[in-house]
């Protein structure tokens, strides 16, 4: 771009061709009414030799030297010619800006004297005038610098917004095998590639980190099984042993209905009473609740009703609600679980008089494997994924869940759905 910044300039080299056409014709005209009313052979002679010339540059027959009247007559031809080829040009052009306006990627390509003949929308919208767009735009014109000297360039920005944003931009010297005709930048936004790669690689080092305590936990009783003569120190090993099994098991399972979760992400909707789902899910944790002494208060609305969704999401979902406060509650405590409608939406409430939740990890407790206090759950065997499940399953339902809760006083969990059009006035 000969060591100048790109610059912002209209696209399209075909309305400059529209326009020397047209003057062209334009010319010709007034030469050809010019020279009839004078009636000067040196002027048809002049309009001849340009007419000629015209024809030649557009791949038409020149005409024969025959007056004024064959004149005009290629005069028309060539016009003819020239607004087909413009039509058409025209009509090229803006078929191939929709199409790169379409793209996700931000397009812009230079000319050969460094200025921007086109952009998309996409490119138009980042390159505006706020500060990290800015950052953005700099970096687009030192590549695009690059590339005309070196023939390419590339490279990876990261705007910390709001939003975060991450850009991979890449540029390209364009030529014609024997000069350069310009450059191309291609800007591309990786935000959400860089994000799932994140969470991926988290959730694999989460789960490698949770299933290696119980395993190595499993292999340690199990040596020590093998050696130890004392049959109540055996019982014991042997019941640990189990506990560390079931714990593996869990984790196994939760991760299982996770994924299914996560992959339905618009998963069948059939009318389901919320009644039933309550019932099912109150059954599901009831053995858990008799073993630590927790009543359940069972509050079905009345009369029932019912919502658009999955079963066993809408069931999982609550057990994990209940399950959680089952837990974390003290013994001869109760846990409530209500639902009913509010205005366009079904609410599914579960209520505990537990440990209740700091306000510091409110944000996070949906988080997979992300735990308040690592050894109370540890002691209970909960694998830090049951929130993440009723998290997906409220986006998976177009609702969301909501929590309130005080350190020392309870928490009350809410999931929220929107109403079916039956009960929408």
């Amino acid at each position: 771009m000969a060591g100048r910044p790109a610059q912002a300039c209209h696209a399209g080299g075909v309305q400059h061709a529209e326009i020397g056409y047209l003057a062209i014709a334009v010319v010709a005209v007034v030469a050809v009414i010019v020279a009839n009313r004078l009636g000067r052979r040196s002027g048809r002679r002049s309009l001849q030799q340009r007419l000629t010339s015209l024809a030649t540059r557009l791949g038409v027959s020149p005409p024969d030297d025959g007056g004024i009247e064959p004149v005009l007559n290629h005069l028309e031809q060539v016009t003819g010619e020239a607004s087909q080829a413009v039509t058409e040009a025209s009509a090229d052009a803006i078929r191939l800006r929709r199409a790169l306006d379409t793209l996700p990627q931000g397009v812009i390509v230079c000319d050969e004297n460094g200025d921007v003949a086109f952009r998309n929308t996409p490119a138009a919208a980042l390159m505006n005038n706020r500060h990290s767009d800015a950052l953005a735009a700099q970096v687009v014109t030192e590549l695009l610098e690059n590339a005309w000297h070196e023939g390419t360039a590339q490279r990876t920005l990261d705007l910390y917004g709001p939003p975060r944003q991450t850009l991979a931009i890449q540029t390209q010297l364009i030529d014609d095998g024997r000069r350069p005709l310009g450059v191309i930048a291609i800007i591309d936004d990786i935000s959400e590639r860089r994000r799932l790669e994140e969470i991926r690689r988290d959730f694999v080092a989460n789960v490698s980190h949770e299933l290696k305590t119980p395993i190595g936990a499993l292999g340690l009783l199990a040596e020590t099984l093998t050696v130890e003569a004392d049959p109540a120190i055996a019982q014991r090993l042997a019941s640990r042993i189990h506990n560390e099994a079931f714990r593996v098991s869990r984790i196994i399972d939760d991760l299982l209905d996770l994924t299914r979760i996560e992959s339905e992400e618009a998963p069948p909707r059939e009318p389901i009473y919320v009644n039933l789902v309550m019932a099912e899910a109150v059954e599901r944790v009831r053995a858990a609740a008799e073993h630590r002494r927790v009543t359940i208060d069972l509050e079905e609305p009345d009369p029932p009703i019912f919502v658009l969704g999955d079963r066993r999401q809408l069931i999982s979902a609550m057990h994990s609600l209940l399950e959680n406060a089952v837990t974390f509650s003290s013994e001869d405590s109760t846990v409530k679980i209500s639902g009913g409608r509010v205005d366009d939406t079904v609410q599914l409430s579960v209520s505990d008089t537990g440990v209740g939740i700091p306000a510091r990890d409110l944000e996070r407790i949906f988080e997979r494997f992300y735990r308040v206090d690592h050894g109370r759950s540890r002691e209970t065997g909960g694998t830090g994924l049951g929130l993440s499940i009723v998290r997906h399953v409220a986006n998976n339902h177009q609702g969301r869940v909501v929590v309130d809760s005080r350190e020392g006083e309870g928490s009350t969990f809410t999931l929220i759905l929107p109403a079916p059009p039956e009960y929408v006035s």
